[in-house]
């Protein structure tokens, strides 16, 4: 079949800056309309004439191979439409392919998106570009007959929309082209209406449907540390193991009273669950990822054995039970696995099993080790090839390096992509251009880290993110730089404080920000916002201060290399509107002038309350800021005025 590749359709022609201005909505009169357009360019390809262009006929050929019961025969049609005049403020958009039937055969129809460059006039099998995965499919065509195919998730907006028409089984099917002398060539038709409710929820704008995000090529995982689920013994929250081990000085027999506790952050904490608990907070956390956007979780393979292990598993099947196309990222941690190249293989083909784990359209496995430079080049082509040869499985190494640029000719050869671990800090992203034209000049895949902070009691250092300024610095530079997939580092290690998932610190902020970044990444613009939302950000304790009392003896300093220490309340602004928007910082009243899209406003850090409000939107942080405290926290507390 037609290469399974996919790139986004339409390409971003903003470039990001730190504080990006937003066009307002407008909301119309309720009004259905339909838009249709005939293809400006269509023609097949043919196995059988590999070289051949088919550009002056009236037909357009699809089916499999063998085709009319020759061997390598395999055809395909490929069309292009240029849509416009469908409005920013298009909703219930349904958009429809059209293709009429030469003759009547059991011809099952797939529609995919196009990611290479053609021409009608040149367009041969040989140089057919590549496509994506399968978006609809229709069975059985009738002689003067119209499918009609639902290629909704492909919408992104007015812009070029290049398809491929393949076939997976049945006869030959025969469609009329552009260039019929009777019949009707391809149309694309646009159903829509502009009556744009405020939609309900958390986010600032209309979320696009799963189907919609996934029809992307741009993949969006989060790395998941199995030692932090969100429970570890299924108890209330005041008593289970976070709260009485993790988040005290005094907790596990006191090891880690010197840094005054393991943690500083736990997931939202829940009640007692009855029956498999492990399993559904597995499910709580696909489902929170999947309504997010996010693709799938690059879970990080501590062990072979162990509660990790068995917790992998519980993540997996949770997949499969919640969404099957929520992908589970295999990322041995190479850091702790000490095993050799089969062990791993074995362990790494048990898993591919399950149809959650995942694959490249052309089912290559994908293999994503952290810190792969822990074993070198050969010894994974070792592995790959025991992946192969002993378990029938091909492997896309993607390899996640502490150190890109000293590793990435070593791995070249081996690898269909490449990573990094990244940095924390605004001061730490300046590599990020470099990092994704070196990946693209070799011809690989970038998948690049998008981080919120990192605060490591335990090891004594901390990142300055300047506020949501990391966050969004790494999504911008993700976006504008053009990379192909993207790691939000992490989930839920909450020891390094990095965590996306809904916590007692954040709520969800952070990820709703992402979920944000997330659509313009995979659709090529910027979400239309749509209702006001106000996020609020600052520490509860000043960079350099220290506790007053307590028993806390090592202390976290700023890790070298990152962004200046600073003391700061952020307001982060989405509004449909310019508009005054006011803020009381530490019980001191304030007020600016709101731009309408998104802003970052900052006030200095000053004890006591925080909120801030436009209109009848309001955010009141929960969190005092505090002269007197007993453990160092240089964490940025976060809360959402959409979540309440």
């Amino acid at each position: 079949m037609i290469s399974m590749r996919l790139r986004a359709m339409t390409l971003l022609l903003a470039t990001l800056a730190g504080t990006a201005t937003m066009v307002t909505p407008t909301v119309a009169a309720a009004a259905e309309k339909t838009v249709t357009f005939t293809s400006q360019e269509d023609s097949y390809v043919s196995e059988a004439g590999p070289g051949k262009t088919h550009h002056t006929v009236t037909w357009l050929s699809v089916c499999t191979t063998p085709c009319d019961g020759a061997k390598a025969t395999e055809r395909g049609a490929f069309v292009r439409f240029a849509v416009k005049d469908v409005p920013d403020n298009a909703v219930n958009v349904k958009m429809t392919l059209d293709v009429q039937s030469v003759r009547t055969t059991d011809t099952t129809l797939e529609v995919r998106p196009v990611s290479g460059e053609w021409t009608a006039d040149t367009l041969t099998f040989d140089n057919r570009p590549a496509v994506g995965e399968v978006i609809t499919t229709h069975k059985g065509l009738t002689a003067g007959g119209t499918a009609k195919l639902d290629v909704s998730p492909a919408f992104t907006g007015n812009g070029s929309y290049d398809f491929a028409l393949t076939s997976p089984s049945g006869a030959h099917g025969v469609l009329h082209s552009s260039r019929a002398t009777s019949g009707t060539g391809p149309k694309l038709s646009i159903s829509y209406d502009t009556q744009a409710a405020t939609p309900s929820g958390p986010l600032p704008f209309a979320m696009p449907s799963t189907a919609a995000l996934r029809a992307s090529e741009r993949k969006v995982f989060a790395h998941y540390f199995t030692p932090y689920p969100l429970s570890l013994n299924n108890k209330a929250g005041a008593d289970d193991y976070y709260t009485k081990h993790y988040l005290t000085p005094t907790g596990e027999s006191g090891k880690h009273a010197a840094y005054g506790g393991l943690l500083r952050d736990r997931p939202a904490p829940r009640g007692v669950l009855a029956g498999d608990w492990q399993l559904a907070d597995m499910k709580k956390e696909v489902q929170t990822a999947v309504a997010a956007g996010l693709d799938g979780f690059t879970v990080d393979v501590l062990s072979l054995t162990s509660a990790h292990w068995g917790r992998l598993q519980t993540l997996i099947k949770a997949a499969e039970e919640v969404d099957p196309g929520f992908g589970i990222v295999l990322m041995p941690d190479m850091t702790s696995l000490k095993t050799d190249a089969a062990t791993l293989a074995a362990s790494m083909a048990k898993l591919a099993a399950s149809k959650s784990v995942y694959r490249l359209a052309d089912k290559r496995l994908v293999i994503s080790p952290f810190k792969a430079e822990g074993q070198t080049a050969a010894w994974w082509q070792n592995f790959m090839k025991i992946m192969k040869d002993t378990h029938g499985i091909t492997v896309a190494f993607v390899p996640v390096f502490l150190n890109f640029p000293s590793n990435a000719s070593a791995f070249a050869s081996i690898s269909y992509g490449f990573s990094n671990w990244g940095n924390r800090s605004p001061a730490g992203q300046s590599g990020i251009a470099s990092n994704i034209a070196k990946a693209h000049g070799m011809g690989k895949i970038w998948m690049q880290p998008v981080s919120v902070q990192d605060e490591r009691p335990n090891q004594g250092i901390y990142d300055e993110a300047n506020n949501t300024e990391n966050l969004r610095l790494t999504w911008q530079k993700s976006i504008s730089e053009d990379a192909d997939w993207i790691q939000l580092t992490t989930w839920n290690d909450f020891s390094e404080g990095t965590q996306f998932a809904p916590s007692v610190h954040n709520g969800g902020a952070y990820l709703d920000i992402s979920s944000y970044y997330l659509t313009w990444f995979k659709t090529g613009k910027a979400p239309a916002i749509v209702r006001d939302t106000l996020y609020l950000t600052h520490r509860t304790q000043l960079a350099a201060a220290r506790p007053a009392s307590g028993t806390q003896t090592k202390f976290m300093t700023p890790r070298s290399g990152t962004s200046a220490p600073r003391d700061t309340v952020e307001v982060l602004s989405f509004l449909t509107r310019d508009a005054t928007v006011k803020a009381s910082i530490g019980g001191v009243e304030k007020s600016y002038a709101g731009q309408a899209g998104v802003q970052a406003k900052t006030f200095p850090l000053a004890y006591g309350m925080n909120k801030a409000s436009v209109g009848a939107v309001t955010v009141t942080s929960p969190w005092q800021v505090k002269q007197d405290f007993t453990v160092q926290d240089l964490q940025y507390h976060a809360v959402s005025s959409g979540r309440k």
